[in-house]
């Protein structure tokens, strides 16, 4: 089979041809259909994840069907499509995985920095951390739901939106255009910030009530004249961008992070406690959060606009992201 290869920090994906691996207990052989591009895996060649296992195949956000299945493996058949995601497995018995929680366990292992993940023809993963797709999802535009879908809406279900709440999103890239879609069709008023002006217009198509550029505007002083946020998403990758939105929030509001940086993350105290404001994060979610994703995507119809491309040109996908200019989603196809 074929496949992009991360070979070390700062060197550019390496082209390979390897075995098709055979499933073990316990495991599902699947043939890829389509992985999307997603910023974690520039991260990855820039020395971002100091636990990553060289050389290792990136790619978290897969869909594929199963070509073969190991010993042991319930509730599966060859063919059916599924969907596999940044959590590649975990310990099975700490407290986390046991209730359900096991995007927290100490012991997890991530999907194309430490196990193999999506840019090959055939991947190895975990039964259990797979899921079942719903029927009639386009696999390549539901590619980036495995991932930046995943985190937007668990996010926003866990930062409480719903009917009527004031969602604000920042940043409209992979995470943040999911967002708003999520947020409308959960029931809340949604604004968009962005840098310019001149992305007013697209905030207006993915149905957003108010657009702010933030190089015009102070963003939080737009939000309290708003009304408010309950929830403010940090999609933009800068943790800079989410504090300059802490007092844009309404009282009880709460600021969460799907976006960040490596800068530390600094608040004020006295207008949190004062409003009781909360600060969370979403690292992705956990296997029954990834059926719950693509389940809720296919009931509304919200799917991402995505490029495809082939294996060949992943290499060039990757360092063009790095450059800044990706020019949108790219998604791997496999024929």
């Amino acid at each position: 089979m074929r496949a992009a290869v991360a070979t070390g920090v700062d060197a550019p994906l390496s082209l390979e041809e390897r075995p098709v691996p055979e499933p073990g207990p316990g495991e599902v052989l699947v043939k890829v259909t389509a992985c999307g591009v997603c910023f974690t895996d520039l991260n990855l060649v820039r020395g971002h994840y100091p636990f990553a296992r060289f050389p290792v195949v990136p790619g978290h956000e897969i869909t594929s069907t199963v070509a073969a299945l190991g010993p042991g493996v319930p509730g599966l058949a060859v063919g059916d499509a599924v969907g596999a995601q940044f959590l590649y497995d975990s310990c099975r018995h700490c407290d986390y995985c046991v209730r359900g929680d096991q995007i927290l366990c100490p012991a997890k292992r991530i999907t194309g920095i430490v196990a193999d993940g999506g840019y090959a023809e055939y991947g190895l993963f975990q039964a259990g951390y797979v899921t079942p797709l719903p029927a009639g999802l386009d696999p390549v535009a539901a590619a980036p739901l495995m991932c930046a879908g995943l985190t937007a809406f668990n996010g926003l279900r866990r930062a409480g939106a719903g009917a009527g709440s004031r969602v604000a999103v920042v940043g409209a890239g992979g995470i943040g255009a999911l967002a708003v879609r999520y947020a409308l069709a959960m029931g809340a008023r949604v604004a968009l910030v962005g840098r310019s002006a001149s992305g007013e217009a697209a905030a207006r198509e993915l149905g957003a009530e108010m657009y702010v550029a933030s190089r015009d505007t102070d963003p939080a002083a737009a939000l309290r004249a708003w009304g408010g946020a309950d929830v403010v998403l940090n999609a933009a990758p800068s943790t800079e961008a989410a504090t300059a939105l802490l007092t844009g929030l309404a009282p009880d509001g709460t600021l969460l992070l799907c976006g960040y940086d490596a800068t530390p993350l600094t608040l004020p105290s006295q207008p949190m406690v004062l409003n009781r404001l909360h600060v969370m994060a979403s690292p992705s979610g956990s296997p029954h959060d990834l059926r719950d994703a693509p389940a809720f995507s296919a009931r509304h119809g919200i799917l991402p606009r995505v490029t495809p491309i082939g294996l060949d040109e992943a290499p060039a996908a990757l360092e063009a992201m790095g450059a800044g200019s990706g020019g949108g989603r790219r998604v791997i196809t496999f024929a």
